[in-house]
């Protein structure tokens, strides 16, 4: 293999001996798949816990409850949002932007009675709440910038209650069931537990180099980008992003800058004086 990690590749083999490899690896991913169907069914069958059905929440209308967000229908997903009030786009939560920019299509969870909304929280684990209308209104600027069309609210005004017992201000995957005017919390996930939104990760999963970030267990002169949810560019050659540097734009943004659209949030820049950094 070469030293230069551009040069670096998988070794190269006859179609028997490929196949022999590859088939010995589907039997643990069947394996896999199966884990995951039992851990399913498991998960199927935990208890809830009862939440306030009208705990407050800020929507494009005015105040609503949390009971309203589910729009009638049975169960709902929600994800936290992490935000940073006061602060330009291109400084918002790299890994949140990241999930939300592979949520398109709702009519499959809808055929289930499922909805599916953000909840924006109005704060990043850095610091304290800012205003809460005035975060919300922010949030929902950075939700049209991107195209957005997922239900989006604002539940700062009882981020306490809903996340009660965890870290605000890092966002989570929290599922909901509805029986009439009561709400129940089902079970709740976070950091790499969201993936299951997205599909990128588990695309380059599926390739050579993998998702190329320094902590996958990846052969000796494998290329490492770093993460690939923030660059310090777009098209067409995406230049990575290395830990130590807190700049670029979340990856996502550079197509819609390319584009033209505003990402003109509104804020001011007036939050508390921090370096910028990286949301998680």
């Amino acid at each position: 293999m070469s030293e230069d990690p551009s040069k670096a590749q998988p070794l190269v083999v006859d179609r028997t001996a490929f196949e022999q490899q590859l088939e010995e690896l589907r039997a643990r991913e069947k394996a896999h798949t199966r884990e995951g169907d039992a851990i399913a069914a498991a998960r199927r069958r935990l208890p809830m816990v009862e939440v306030a059905a009208d705990s407050p929440l800020l929507g494009p209308d005015g105040p609503m409850t949390l009971l309203d967000a589910f729009e009638g229908r049975r169960q709902m997903i929600a994800y936290y949002f992490m935000w940073w009030p006061g602060r330009p786009a291109a400084e918002q939560c790299e890994g949140c932007t990241w999930v939300m920019s592979h949520v398109g299509e709702l009519a499959y969870l809808h055929s289930r009675d499922i909805t599916f909304a953000v909840l924006c929280q109005g704060r990043n684990t850095a610091y304290g709440f800012a205003d809460a209308q005035t975060s919300y209104e922010e949030s929902m600027r950075y939700r049209a910038f991107m195209g957005w069309t997922m239900p989006w609210y604002s539940a700062q005004p009882s981020l306490e209650s809903l996340l009660v017992g965890r870290e605000l201000g890092l966002f989570h995957l929290v599922c909901y069931l509805r029986d009439g005017d009561r709400v129940f919390e089902t079970y709740w996930t976070r950091r790499r537990g969201a993936e299951a939104v997205d599909y990128s990760y588990a695309l380059m999963d599926l390739t050579a180099f993998g998702r190329q970030e320094d902590w996958e267990d990846s052969p000796a002169g494998w290329q490492r980008l770093g993460q690939a949810t923030r660059t310090l560019g777009g098209a067409p050659h995406w230049p990575p992003l290395s830990e130590e540097q807190a700049i670029g734009r979340p990856t996502a943004q550079w197509p819609r800058v390319d584009a033209g659209r505003s990402d003109d949030l509104g804020a001011t820049g007036t939050g508390p004086a921090t370096e910028p950094g990286h949301c998680h």
